[in-house]
C-alpha cells in the first residue's frame, strides 16, 4: 500500500537543493547552475521495507531560497508532511539560516519532522561549517542531520529515506 507525502526542501539560495532532489530523483548531477523560480515539483517512490510491502511516494517541493517569509510561502509550505532543511558547509550563513527556516515552516506545520542536509561535503578544502555547529542546530531542532554531497551522492539517498521512515512513523504515533 503506497501512502503521498508532500515535502519541502528550504534553504539559502544557492544551497543545492535542486542539485539533491536531481540527484535523489534521477540519479544524476550537473555542473550546471539554475535558480529555482517559485517552486518546482519532483516526486518519487520510496520503498521503506526489505519487502517493498511499505511505499511512501514523496511529492518534493524545491522552493527558491531565501525568500521573505509571505504567503505565498506560506502556501508552499501548507500541507507538507515533512521538510529537509539544506545548508551548504562551506558557507556559514546558510547554517545560521536553519532555525529561522524551521520556525517559518513549523508556523504553518506545527510538529512535523525536519531532516537537516549538510550539503556540498566533497568541497572539504573550502568548509567553513564545523560538525560541532551543525550538530548544535540539529539537537536544538530535534532533527536528524545528514552530511551530503548532491555531486557525489554521498548521504542523499540516506537523508531522503530516513525522512520517509520519520513521516510513516509519525502517523503510526498519531
Amino acid at each position: 500500500m503506497s501512502q503521498i507525502a508532500k515535502v519541502c526542501l528550504i534553504g539559502d539560495f544557492a544551497v543545492g537543493k535542486t542539485s539533491l532532489i536531481r540527484r535523489f530523483t534521477e540519479s544524476r548531477f550537473s555542473e550546471s547552475y539554475l535558480s529555482t523560480i517559485g517552486v518546482r515539483v519532483s516526486r518519487k517512490v520510496l520503498h521503506l521495507s526489505e519487502n517493498h510491502s511499505a511505499a511512501l511516494t514523496l511529492l518534493i517541493w524545491d522552493t527558491a531560497g531565501s525568500e521573505p517569509f509571505t504567503t505565498i510561502v506560506q502556501s508552499y509550505y501548507r500541507g507538507s508532511r515533512g521538510a529537509a532543511l539544506v545548508c551548504d558547509v562551506t558557507r556559514l550563513e546558510t547554517a545560521a539560516s536553519l532555525m529561522r527556516y524551521a520556525e517559518e515552516f513549523h508556523t504553518v506545520n506545527p510538529g512535523v519532522p525536519l531532516i537537516i542536509m549538510a550539503n556540498k561535503i566533497d568541497l572539504r578544502g573550502e568548509r567553513t561549517v564545523s560538525d560541532a555547529q551543525l550538530g548544535e542546530i540539529a539537537a536544538a531542532l530535534d532533527a536528524q542531520l545528514f552530511f551530503t554531497s548532491a555531486r557525489t551522492g554521498e548521504g542523499v539517498e540516506e537523508a531522503f529515506h530516513a525522512l520517509g521512515q520519520l513521516i510513516i512513523g509519525k502517523e503510526r504515533v498519531v
